[in-house]
């Protein structure tokens, strides 16, 4: 019995969720690399990291720090597809954040919706955990789109927050609480 459960642990209708290996490194680094994935989930300033950056983000995955990165493979087969993660948790007040990122070839086919449908149920029925919250570029709307088919609403916007393309850019803050997901 317990076997059987383990085997279905963090698996979504399409994807599976487990931990991230060496030999999903290069993968990994192939899928941050994409300039246009970047610009959709990185606030930064819009430089290639490097390989010793993606190095150090790997070597930093650790549940010491409260923080939870799985890697998103398909269920059929064990392709590395992107990453998802808790991270900012706080246990006082019961909130996390999450965020996602799915390589260019499986965007658009639900997948990232599945994957986070599948950390929304582990987060709510594994972690001390009331309300999820993420940040979301205005001008990702196949992002927003995917997070309240999730559940999550937005809270607000922190209006010309991010500068991209030429200019000032809004932010949405979406959340998630408990209650509307048991709903």
């Amino acid at each position: 019995m317990i076997r059987n459960y383990s085997e279905k642990f963090l698996t979504g209708n399409e994807i599976v969720l487990n931990r991230i290996t060496p030999e999903d490194f290069e993968e990994f680094y192939l899928i941050e690399d994409v300039m246009e994935s970047r610009l959709l989930m990185n606030d930064g300033i819009p430089f290639p990291p490097t390989q010793k950056d993606h190095e150090g983000f790997l070597e930093g995955i650790s549940s010491d720090n409260d923080e939870y990165t799985f890697a998103i493979r398909l269920r059929d087969q064990p392709l590395f597809i992107g990453s998802i993660a808790v991270y900012g948790v706080n246990w006082k007040n019961g909130t996390c954040f999450v965020g996602i990122s799915i390589g260019p070839d499986y965007q658009g086919k639900g997948y990232g919706t599945d994957a986070m449908q599948t950390l929304v149920s582990f987060i709510f029925n594994y972690m001390n955990i009331n309300k999820i919250k993420l940040h979301v570029f205005g001008f990702n709307q196949r992002a927003i789109r995917s997070y309240e088919k999730c559940g999550f609403k937005t809270e607000g916007i922190l209006r010309e927050e991010l500068f991209r393309f030429g200019q000032f850019q809004d932010v949405f803050t979406m959340g998630l609480l408990r209650r509307e997901w048991t709903e």
